[in-house]
């Protein structure tokens, strides 16, 4: 005997009857609206860490300048000449607070770099590029071995944070669509 109109000519398959069309397959997530975020190059990842260590640097050299000077204004003051030192002191004062400055201002551009545009970028890379002329400078005029080393450690660091920021993955990390 013959089954009747519409039926299958073979055994149905078990499960469920698939009816209509077939199922598009899945859509890998990080495609179009709403998918998972870009995750930062690794380059990006080691500049950022290079500017929180300079940040440490600039902070820890600062608040010791600062100390110093104080210290130095003290004893110029208990000998009797302390009148005389007071511009010197406001000057290495107004450096220490200069020196925290820039730690402040690396540590803010290593915390925007996961948010933060072209303009971010730019900055940093203005930043960097004083840095590498600052180190230039240090170890040219540093007399001293701890000048040229500090100047020499300043130059690795800023290059590294420069070249960092002058890649093309720099480019398409900062210009990237933020959702």
């Amino acid at each position: 005997a013959q089954p009747g109109y519409g039926y299958p000519q073979q055994g149905a398959p078990q499960g469920q009857p698939q009816y209509g069309y077939p199922q598009a397959p899945p859509v890998p997530q990080g495609y179009g609206y709403g998918g998972g975020q870009m995750e930062m190059p690794g380059l990006m990842k080691t500049a950022r860490v290079m500017l929180f260590i300079t940040a440490g640097f600039q902070f820890l050299a600062g608040i010791v300048f600062g100390f110093l000077v104080g210290a130095v204004q003290d004893v110029s003051s208990g000998v009797g000449s302390g009148d005389e030192t007071d511009g010197f002191a406001a000057l290495g004062i107004g450096v220490a607070i200069f020196l925290v400055a820039l730690g402040a201002l690396s540590i803010f551009l290593g915390v925007k770099f996961k948010s933060g545009g072209s303009g971010i970028r730019i900055t940093t890379i203005v930043y960097s590029s004083l840095l590498v002329l600052g180190s230039i400078v240090n170890i040219v005029g540093g007399g001293s071995g701890s000048a040229t080393f500090g100047g020499i450690v300043s130059l690795a660091m800023s290059g590294i944070i420069l070249a960092a920021m002058v890649n093309g993955q720099a480019s398409t990390w900062f210009n990237r669509p933020r959702y």
